[in-house]
């Protein structure tokens, strides 16, 4: 995945969870994301200043925001993949957490680049009785091109989360899940959960005040 596709993919995330929403007035998955979509522009209106600078405004603004609404347990059992069994509790809360906090100061960026492109949420089909739905976006750009942005949703807590998020076909979660299961082979689960802490703590003194502890292990397996 490149930058470019990255930054778009959480920019477009940001979509879906900068509305301080109730999912249980929500009746449909792209429900969720239309009521949060309409809100977000006016978020971005009052806040990009400050934002601009402050940083560290930014990280917790985003951290509030997204950590209620992002499955980050879930999406961080399927991005370790088959190293979720093999690694302990410790090491399970300690990856999830790192590479939360990781993502979190890389991409939060984007969020001020975002300046009223289009999104067109499409309606949800088929049965979400099993508590997982894939609710297709189209994202149009300023350039005028229209890029597909696809949330895998799944019911928790009441309410539905995103757990993935699949740009031009590609897959945030398998993307990951792909690079560091090489990493986890090559290196060990201790040496990538160490090097991954290390590059979120890169920029430690603008975090400071940005939740990342993990919040307890997932209900159910990631398969």
């Amino acid at each position: 995945m490149s930058r470019m596709t990255a930054r778009l993919a959480m920019t477009a995330a940001l979509l879906l969870v900068v509305a301080p929403i109730s999912f249980a007035s929500a009746t449909s998955p792209d429900q969720v994301i239309r009521e949060a979509s309409d809100l977000i522009l006016d978020s971005l209106s009052e806040n990009r200043e400050t934002f601009k600078k402050d940083r560290q405004a930014l990280y917790q603004a985003i951290d509030e925001i997204l950590l209620p609404r992002f499955d980050r347990m879930y999406t961080g059992g399927l991005v370790m993949g088959k190293y979720w069994r093999r690694a302990t509790p410790e090491q399970r809360e300690r990856f999830i957490s790192a590479l939360y906090r990781s993502l979190l100061r890389t991409y939060a960026e984007g969020i001020l680049d975002y300046r009223g492109d289009e999104l067109d949420v499409l309606p949800v089909e088929g049965d979400l009785s099993e508590g997982k739905a894939l609710v297709e976006t189209r994202v149009t750009l300023d350039t005028g091109v229209v890029t597909p942005v696809n949330y895998r949703m799944r019911l928790s807590d009441g309410g539905w989360k995103a757990y993935d998020v699949i740009i031009e076909g590609i897959s945030y979660v398998s993307n990951y899940r792909t690079q560091y299961a090489e990493e986890f082979r090559a290196k060990g689960i201790d040496t990538v959960i160490e090097e991954l802490e290390a590059k979120a703590s890169a920029d430690r003194s603008a975090e400071d005040s940005v939740g990342g502890a993990a919040d307890g292990a997932p209900t159910e397996t990631p398969r």
